[in-house]
């Protein structure tokens, strides 16, 4: 089957069952999306589309990651994980250090691997909606991360390294066990908006209030 190979591939929802042998032939593509096609598996072929800024693989039934994505030094801008039956992640993603957005929520997460706090250039993680009970203390090496989405998993605090990431803008901890959070939280410079709802758990610090006085938006 032949193509005529652009930067650009959206194969969305296209019921393949299987991504097709051509595409990896497609070794200019910038972005490349393959959600929604019911994928069990992706080749390690992949490590082939070394130009990749954005990668889609979101909404298939993904039980592992071929390690060949961590080559993909490219991948910069997009790369989504989420609605899949992930519960590991390859460490040869620990690479992808200018990687400034990364979702993997709605899998079946327990625990955040370490090497997610290695990627300098993360703005924003998505990671609701799994089984997260802890994040890893490294956690406020993410110096440049300006949104966290953790809804719905099983925290019960954020580790006192929060306290570190200087750029959050968002917090979204809506539906956690919540029983205790760092109060230098309370010191976060930029923050913005802290979505605490449905959360029955917490015992509500007095920093929150400090919080909304200087125009956080604390919901609760």
């Amino acid at each position: 089957m032949s193509h005529v190979s652009t930067a650009h591939l959206n194969l969305w929802k296209k019921r393949l069952g299987g991504v097709p042998d051509w595409v990896w032939e497609q070794t200019d593509l910038e972005t490349l999306v393959l959600a929604d096609n019911g994928l069990s598996e992706v080749s390690e072929q992949i490590g082939r589309l070394k130009k990749l800024r954005m990668l889609d693989l979101g909404h298939n039934e993904l039980t592992r990651l071929p390690d060949a994505l961590g080559g993909l030094e490219g991948l910069t801008d997009f790369l989504y994980l989420h609605d899949n039956r992930l519960t590991v992640l390859p460490l040869s993603l620990g690479m992808l250090t200018k990687l400034r957005y990364l979702n993997i929520s709605e899998n079946a997460f327990e625990a955040l691997p370490e090497w997610v706090c290695t990627l300098a250039s993360l703005i924003e993680l998505r990671a609701s909606g799994n089984q997260l009970t802890s994040l890893p203390d490294s956690f406020g090496r993410l110096s440049r991360l300006r949104e966290l989405h953790l809804r719905n998993n099983r925290l019960t605090s954020l580790p006192e390294a929060a306290g570190d990431l200087n750029e959050l803008r968002q917090i979204d901890l809506r539906g956690n066990p919540l029983t205790h959070l760092p109060a230098n939280i309370a010191a976060l410079p930029r923050l913005e908006k802290l979505d605490l709802r449905w959360v029955d758990t917490l015992v509500w610090p007095s920093w929150i209030i400090d919080l909304e006085a200087r125009g956080c938006a604390v919901y609760r």
